[in-house]
């Protein structure tokens, strides 16, 4: 096709082509003429330079034109993408392609290359947008044709999907595939190794200490988790009984989370770092038949007794009646001997004395897709965990798909998300996500610092990972190590680098990108939630070029809106409330025995949305960025903590009269924990009395949640009505004390002035 291209000289041009150096210019491009075919597909490699567009990639004219009609507010975050054929003045713009380095703070977009794009699942915007559209306009179908790649002992009815979001037209109520049977194990497993994969590498199990490894194919899977699916069975576990996993990342935790899924029990994973009160807590709500552990793990050099913190945990929750009478501990022989475990004769048995006596096939329950499947308890603004819901089928479908696309994930690929599975993270990424994908997963036992800083870069290099998926945290940690821990490891095999947790602030995301992925690998900066089950917002490789620390454009059905404190929709570049209109497969299902708090927490905000309690914002060329939690719920390294628990912690201390908690931010953590503390009269402040404080919040939660700071307060800033001011307690703890605004509504606003000058104590 002929295109008028008299307004850009040679010079003009060679900046915009694929591979060559990108400079800041100034150019006009000229629409192409208007004898040329509308149909017609056309590289604009040379022509398209608009810092929102996908430079080089293979777009359609006559797309750009069907998309401008077609636009509406559900395709608003991809305006610009729409425009990729209207020519118009470029200035300013900054970019690299893929296998160039990010040289400065300035360039600000990262486009694929013709090479990755070519072989993406996605591979335009083009694909995008017509994926997405349908999705929209058509969910019942678009997600019926990807769910009928799975097993269905019974399809499912219609319709295909029920919700109600508005708690004015009553309860708020999501289901997905209402009516099909199916099971998620079964699909993980059987139906890969029924398809030729039996051989295939499941699991590549890496200790704690470097120098060994352990794996499981396919095959082998799914008979380790028959055998304790039948050991449950015969434990008397059934359908919808729930069964508490206090496992570290050892295969035998992914195995009993299957094996709970294949006879219908309902799993609740507890990270094995949480303190044995809030371990009771969990039992305490969810009333488990059998607890499962195992005697200790070493973390780095530290060996931690997660047996003894059960033990503990039972003589707590027996305290409100509910009685666990079969504890089954594994021997984890790397980290502790059975002669040395703590036992209790009639209710603990060592998990390799039974399960491996059991039969290795083992029938499926089948169950309906709206079947509880898990658990998982997540901090809210309260003291209480939010014991969060997910169900089967639609969790199923979501995970499996959001796994595949925003990874551009292929049957070669290595894959290794550094989550633990008492987190979202490893439910839906580590498990579900690959193993329903037919994927080889690395699960990884230790510390990613030990023994040092390049030990992440050498299980790299030694399973040939391609895909690596972690978290901003671990990114700030290993950067501020030094790039030698990196760059000693060739890490050819990465292909795609993910993100998750929290925002990673752009510094963190070109260093990963330059250093860790050697300029050559796109990342999925993903943005989702326990609560969504699978990712909302992220970026899929080979469809549009990235901005460092955005989050880019929502998952295919995922109709996200920024809203006002009113919770009317702002268009456009804007700033406010992240909300999702509509519902998805992989969305929760409710808050385990309190409905109420479920609607009041996620629904009742904004009336006709789901609210996720995230700040957002949206530029001027569309792309989302995450800015923090909006509540009292500090996010301090992925793992959510709520302000109020460690509140309740710090003042069951018999010297704490009173406590403040707010977040701060942290250079390796994203946000640190800072509390005021006011002590009982007479009480001096002491260095001694600031450990004891810390360490209270570490036995009643877990080390992740102690303090980074204890700011001694003679009084807490409040109101004549006693709230408290938490607005000035965060300028006071990050040091913006030119920005603490009217402090003449406190009760005493002397208390301002004494904080500040106990700031440094």
């Amino acid at each position: 096709m002929k295109t008028t291209t008299s307004s850009l000289s040679p010079a003009a041009q060679s900046p915009v082509i694929f591979g060559a150096s990108f400079v800041k210019s100034s150019l006009t491009v000229a629409r192409p003429s208007a004898s040329a075919s509308a149909s017609a597909s056309v590289s604009y490699s040379r022509l398209c330079c608009r810092p929102h567009c996908c430079r080089g990639l293979p777009i359609g004219i006559g797309m750009a034109n069907q998309i401008l009609k077609t636009t509406t507010s559900h395709f608003s975050h991809v305006e610009s993408i729409s425009k990729l054929s209207a020519a118009g003045k470029i200035s300013g713009v900054n970019a690299v392609v893929l296998g160039e380095a990010l040289a400065s703070e300035e360039d600000e977009l990262v486009f694929p290359n013709d090479e990755f794009s070519r072989q993406a699942l996605v591979p335009s915007p083009k694909k995008y947008l017509e994926m997405y559209k349908r999705s929209v306009e058509d969910p019942a179908g678009f997600w019926s044709d990807i769910a009928s790649q799975f097993y269905w002992k019974q399809k499912w009815g219609r319709p295909v999907f029920s919700e109600n979001f508005d708690v004015r037209k009553g309860n708020v109520k999501i289901e997905w595939f209402k009516g099909g049977i199916t099971n998620i194990c079964y699909n993980c497993l059987d139906r890969n190794v029924e398809s030729g994969n039996a051989d295939k590498i499941a699991i590549y199990w890496e200790p704690n200490d470097p120098g060994s490894q352990d794996s499981l194919t396919y095959f082998q899977l799914l008979q380790r988790v028959c055998q304790l699916a039948n050991y449950l069975k015969d434990k008397g576990v059934k359908k919808g009984d729930a069964v508490v996993i206090y496992l570290p990342m050892i295969m035998e935790l992914p195995i009993a989370m299957l094996a709970c899924a294949r006879i219908g029990a309902v799993h609740s994973v507890v990270f094995a770092g949480f303190s044995a009160e809030s371990l009771a807590q969990r039992i305490v709500d969810c009333k488990p038949k059998v607890v499962l552990t195992c005697n200790a793990v070493k973390r780095g050099s530290k060996v931690i007794t997660l047996k003894e913190i059960v033990d503990a945990a039972l003589v707590e929750s027996a305290k409100s009646g509910i009685l666990v009478d079969l504890c089954l501990t594994y021997e984890n022989k790397s980290a502790m001997k059975r002669e040395s475990t703590k036992w209790r004769e009639g209710r603990d048995v060592w998990w390799q004395d039974v399960v491996p006596k059991y039969p290795t096939t083992c029938e499926v329950e089948w169950v309906d897709a709206e079947d509880p499947l898990f658990l998982l308890y997540t901090s809210g603004s309260t003291g209480k965990p939010k014991g969060v819901l997910h169900t089967t089928g639609g969790y199923m479908v979501y995970t499996a798909t959001t796994f595949k696309y925003a990874f551009d994930y292929k049957p070669s690929d290595i894959y290794w998300c550094t989550a633990d599975c008492g987190w979202i993270t490893g439910h839906s990424y580590v498990t579900y996500g690959p193993l329903l994908n037919g994927a080889t997963i690395v699960v990884f036992e230790g510390a990613p610092n030990y023994p040092d800083s390049g030990r992440c870069w050498d299980i790299v290099d030694k399973f040939k990972v391609t895909i690596f998926y972690t978290a901003p945290t671990l990114v700030r940690s290993l950067m501020r190590d030094g790039d030698e821990y990196v760059t000693r490891y060739p890490r050819k095999s990465l292909r795609v680098l993910g993100s998750v947790g929290e925002p990673i602030n752009p510094s963190a995301w070109r260093w990963f990108f330059n250093v860790v992925g050697g300029s050559r690998c796109p990342i999925s900066d993903t943005w989702w939630q326990t609560e969504t089950g699978g990712f909302m917002i992220t970026p899929l490789p080979g469809a549009w070029p990235q901005k460092p620390g955005s989050a880019t454009f929502p998952f295919f059905g995922v109709q996200p809106v920024i809203v006002d404190e009113k919770g009317a929709e702002i268009e456009g570049e804007c700033s406010g409330y992240l909300c999702v209109k509509s519902s998805w497969p992989g969305a929760f299902r409710t808050l385990y025995g309190d409905h109420e708090r479920y609607e009041t927490t996620y629904f009742k905000p904004f009336p006709g949305y789901y609210f996720s309690g995230d700040g957002c914002r949206r530029d001027k060329d569309g792309y989302y960025w995450l800015t923090g939690r909006v509540d009292d719920v500090i996010n301090v390294s992925g793992h959510r903590i709520g302000t109020a628990e460690v509140e309740s912690a710090l003042v069951s201390h018999p010297q704490c009269a009173e406590a403040a908690v707010v977040g701060i931010e942290h250079e390796v953590k994203g946000q640190g924990i800072y509390a005021f503390v006011t002590l009982v009269d007479g009480v001096p402040y002491s260095d001694e009395l600031r450990k004891s404080l810390i360490h209270k919040v570490r036995n009643q939660i877990g080390a992740f949640a102690a303090p980074d700071k204890v700011h001694w307060a003679p009084g807490l800033p409040k109101t004549r009505s006693g709230k408290i001011m938490r607005r000035i307690l965060r300028k006071i703890a990050s040091r913006q004390l030119n920005e603490l605004g009217d402090t003449s509504t406190l009760a005493d606003p002397n208390v301002v002035e004494q904080l500040i000058a106990l700031a440094d104590r």
